[in-house]
């Protein structure tokens, strides 16, 4: 059924070329043209997209249908009669609803930016729980299951691994399916594998805390027994790790169906925004995840349960089980709108027709295969497909660039925070709050920042590719502020001996001549601070004898303490870690700051230069095996190499019944050291690879081939190859 003519010139594109048709209309009195109308076929005889029109006519619903330049009234009738008119397939469903329920309310939501809110607070909550949650609450998981960093690092990798076996599949299937429900599927099972994740906390038996005021001051019965039920605890991480498979196969279409979903739906130069709003809201949701996770950290795991330490005590583990339950129950509420979305959104067709591809040209010409509607349709056409995206080196340079970015984003936002905490003598909470300070601004205004460059200076391929290498020459330079470090704070018989000299690296002497009578236990870890401004390991360590608290904070206060010199008589001491006053902490956190500004800042541009050196029907699939590449290759070994990093810069661990357990304390110096390595050798990979990329990236002649599906930025289209012209009275 043929819609009403469009009598804008399509969302604002003022043709500047002439649309050339090679045969003369039946009807000589009538000079409108239709697309298809018969054979679904384009103005250059080429197959539209999935072989069927749609119809271009206004819709109230239609967000994007208002002209940007319009007409003149004296154009005005000549476009509505040589306009190009939309044919719609009647059983294309375009309608925003469950099946047959399609209510005229919700059709309000059924646009580009209806669809972009409902992705971004998807996109917000997979950021919250996967990048924000776990990486909060890495610690506390650690100390509560008696997990070591590299197993951490195994539960953050599982959400890479899962994506890594979903990515083909679904990108190549998706691609050219319904994408809304690819989406809300995967939005849904997302949901569950947070519920999943919150179990561990519900199964095991409540958390004991052996703190030094349990067991005895200095003279005190000093004797634990050992448990065997905490060594089992460990095995809980398979239970995180399937949590974490759950969150990777339902995010997998998120952030490649969702992209392309966007970027089919609206302008070509507004596509870089969408998708940057949408990239922002994921990266706000790790700094939520961290600001809200620090929050929860402060309430004590076992809820309603007095317990005898606070926050600051090592030993405290805080409810990190709250927010998986919270996400997990909103990502099932908010894949209920996304499953009702169209397959593509009324009037989206146009953006096709006007489009002039970028698209990288491979010598053998192999690269128009992808023009042809019916590929990618079947399995047969996969390896062909791998094949075309394996001859684009600009394509492949860009996905190698990507895995070094998200080496370092994994690896830091697993593990920035205890860096911090390490760092400035933090809390897991404090550094988990303070992390997220950092990201908000840094991660979430760089990737808006990002989007808003390439549409604000209409950037082409290779210009977006420029820009990339210089974030990432940018945030290179910068990443030379570690070779600065805060000093350890110093703790008897750990970083030095009790009498204040050195202690060889990598030896404990815990006992001396102040606390030899007390008895005291390397299995009970409780660290104090003395008045003299030392740590102790514990108050029986610190060879204190009384306790009392303090009202002002409610901290604990021991008293005569043997080991803690103050003047002649015996000083004491604080529950909890002494307070760095590293006068280098600023200048950290400002070019700390600066290498997530540029990292984030180069995420869309890179995003978009992968989106136009393909092919359009390619796009889905590109963005799927680009993502393999970079969790293969950086996603997946990066928590796992920063995690074993760490655990090499460790200089003190949990002793449990004489196994080893989590780390208490790390060398500063030494975690500085192997972050600076890990950032010099993937960063300078990066701009080469950018290099590589911008060197070999071949575009496509000024007159771009027919069916070439993709954008120009300023809404040119030249459609006339290969075919016969027509007087030029017929032009559109």
């Amino acid at each position: 059924m043929a819609m009403p003519q469009n009598s804008t010139r399509e969302n604002g594109f003022c043709f500047a070329q002439t649309l050339n048709f090679s045969h003369p209309s039946p009807h000589p009195g009538n000079a409108g043209r239709t697309f298809g109308a018969v054979s679904g076929q384009d103005a250059c005889g080429t197959p539209l997209s999935n072989g069927i029109t749609s119809s271009g006519a206004p819709s109230p619903s239609d967000s994007c249908a208002e002209p940007l330049c319009s007409a003149t009234p004296g154009e005005e009738e000549t476009q509505l009669e040589e306009g190009i008119k939309y044919v719609s397939a009647e059983e294309e469903e375009l309608a925003c609803g469950w099946g047959g329920f399609t209510p005229g309310c919700l059709q309000l939501c059924n646009t580009s930016k209806g669809v972009l809110f409902f992705l971004c607070v998807a996109s917000f909550l997979q950021g919250m729980t996967v990048n924000g949650f776990i990486n909060t609450v890495i610690t506390s998981i650690e100390r509560r299951f008696d997990l070591r960093s590299y197993q951490s690092g195994l539960i953050a990798s599982s959400y890479d691994i899962a994506a890594c076996v979903c990515l083909t599949f679904v990108s190549y299937f998706g691609g050219n399916g319904h994408k809304p429900r690819w989406l809300g599927w995967g939005v849904l099972v997302m949901g569950l594998g947070s519920l999943l994740f919150a179990l561990p906390h519900f199964t095991t038996g409540q958390y004991e805390a052996r703190s030094a005021a349990e067991v005895g001051v200095c003279g005190g019965n000093q004797s634990l027994p050992c448990s065997q039920a905490a060594s089992s605890l460990s095995s809980y991480r398979f239970v995180f790790m399937l949590g974490q498979f759950l969150h990777g196969m339902g995010a997998t279409p998120l952030y490649t169906l969702g992209v392309t979903y966007l970027d089919e739906n609206v302008k070509t130069n507004y596509s870089p925004v969408y998708i940057a709003v949408f990239y922002t809201a994921a990266i706000l949701g790790p700094a939520a995840g961290y600001l809200v996770g620090g929050m929860f950290l402060n309430i004590y795991t076992e809820i309603g349960r007095e317990i005898g330490i606070s926050p600051e005590n090592t030993l405290w583990v805080g409810a990190w089980w709250i927010g998986f339950l919270g996400a997990g129950a909103a990502s099932l509420l908010i894949s209920i709108p996304i499953l009702g979305y169209p397959q593509r959104l009324p009037g989206s067709q146009r953006y096709i027709v006007m489009r002039v591809s970028e698209a990288h040209q491979i010598k053998d010409g192999s690269h128009k295969k992808a023009s042809d509607p019916n590929f990618g349709k079947t399995v047969k056409d996969l390896p062909r497909s791998v094949l075309l995206l394996l001859k684009n080196p600009t394509f492949i340079f860009l996905c190698l660039a990507g895995a070094t970015e998200a080496t370092l984003i994994a690896g830091m936002s697993t593990f920035g925070p205890k860096f911090l905490e390490s760092q400035f003598s933090l809390s897991a909470s404090e550094a988990a709050t303070f992390f997220g300070y950092l990201v908000v601004p840094a991660g979430g205004g760089g990737t808006f920042l990002g989007g808003f460059l390439v549409n604000k200076f209409k950037l082409r391929c290779s210009g977006i590719i420029k820009l990339c290498l210089f974030c990432t020459v940018s945030s290179l330079l910068a990443i030379f502020i570690f070779f600065i470090h805060c000093p350890n704070m110093p703790m008897a018989g750990v970083t030095q001996m009790y009498n204040g000299s050195a202690l060889p690296s990598g030896y404990l002497s815990l006992r001396a001549a102040c606390n030899m009578e007390c008895g005291c236990l390397q299995e009970t870890y409780s660290p104090v601070c003395g008045s003299d401004g030392i740590m102790y390991y514990s108050p029986c360590h610190a060879g204190c004898k009384k306790v009392s608290e303090d009202h002002r904070n409610g901290k604990k206060v021991y008293h005569e303490c043997s080991c803690v010199n103050k003047t002649l008589l015996p000083g004491h001491a604080e529950a909890g870690k002494c307070t760095s006053s590293c006068a280098k902490k600023p200048l950290l956190l400002c070019f700390m700051f600066v290498v997530i500004l540029f990292t984030f800042l180069s995420s869309i541009p890179a995003l978009t230069a992968t989106l136009r050196c393909v092919s359009d029907r390619q796009r889905s699939f590109a963005l799927g095996i680009q993502w393999i590449v970079v969790r293969t290759l950086g996603g997946i070994p990066g928590p796992i190499a920063f995690g074993s990093m760490i655990d090499k810069s460790c200089l003190l661990w949990q002793d449990q019944c004489g196994e080893q357990g989590s780390c208490y304390i790390y060398q500063n110096s030494a975690m500085s050291q192997y972050t600076l390595i890990a950032g010099l050798v993937y960063k300078v990979l990066g701009t080469t690879f950018f290099i590589v990329a911008c060197l070999l990236y071949k575009p496509p002649p000024p007159e771009s081939a027919p069916g070439s599906s993709d954008a120009s930025e300023n809404g040119n289209s030249d459609l006339q190859d290969h075919k016969p012209s027509l007087p030029a009275e017929e032009d559109i």
